[in-house]
């Protein structure tokens, strides 16, 4: 075990007890009495099938476009893919809601691109497919940026020797490159999961807060709260439950050794 500075223990227990002490105090406070009744009502059964599904359906999206962005960054050099990078990692930083407004401007009925899509029928706004969108554009970043460092940190010279051996490109990838970087690809993908689980301020601005069609758990917590803040805790356990068990579930996964 390596030897760490004594005096950097005090500020990491403060960090962690800054971190714990909020669902500490959700346990605390958490009314059990009605905690049953309360996670298994119909309205929070709903709103909580409703935020894992979406969640699983944008982590699906994130991966079928993240990680080819995520090879393209890592293996492309040049100005323009730098901006382009910039751009696509902006909702890490952007307020949800301001990244809820871009998109309901974007694909609303009334959106540079929404608008030709009514004329054909076809609504995106304040539906389903407005919370899978809202989820995946800002949970996307959080995949690419994961997969992008383990490839950039990876050694080329397995894909050299692939090369070499005859493989062509995309065998290279599937063979080589990839499972270089599976566990960074895993770990981005919970990520990816868990933030378009949480994801509050670009749902409630492009999809609404339809019970049954867009109130996901954070939104249906939300308006618990504004009523009765206790009355919102036991969703909000069930939601800190599930996070915690699929990180830690990830986590606790050994590392895979990569051998030549």
């Amino acid at each position: 075990m390596r030897r760490i500075p004594l005096w950097l223990y005090a500020p990491a227990v403060i960090g962690v007890v800054f971190i714990l002490i909020g669902p500490a105090a959700v346990i605390v406070r958490m009314p059990w009495e009605d905690f049953v009744a309360s996670v298994t009502s119909p309205e929070s059964l709903d709103a909580l099938r409703l935020a894992l599904v979406t969640a699983l359906i944008s982590t699906c999206l994130c991966l079928l476009v993240g990680v080819p962005m995520a090879v393209v960054f890592a293996r492309t050099e040049g100005v323009a893919v730098r901006i382009i990078r910039a751009l696509v990692l902006l909702p890490l930083v952007l307020p949800p809601v301001v990244g809820g407004l871009a998109l309901l401007y974007a694909l609303g009925r009334n959106g540079i691109v929404g608008q030709y899509l009514d004329d054909a029928g076809i609504t995106i706004a304040f539906t389903t497919t407005a919370v899978v969108l809202a989820q995946t554009f800002v949970a996307l970043p959080f995949l690419v940026i994961s997969v992008e460092g383990a490839l950039r940190s990876t050694d080329g010279d397995y894909e050299q020797i692939a090369a070499t051996l005859g493989a062509g490109p995309t065998r290279t990838l599937w063979k080589v490159t990839l499972p270089l970087v599976v566990p960074s690809l895993l770990a981005g993908t919970v990520l990816a999961f868990a933030r378009a689980l949480g994801e509050f301020g670009a749902t409630i601005t492009f999809a609404g807060n339809l019970p049954g069609t867009t109130q996901t758990a954070p939104l249906k917590i939300y308006l618990d709260a504004i009523n009765d803040p206790t009355a919102a805790l036991p969703l909000a356990l069930v939601l800190m439950v599930v996070a915690l068990v699929v990180v830690v579930a990830v986590h606790l996964r050994p590392a895979r050794a990569v051998t030549a």
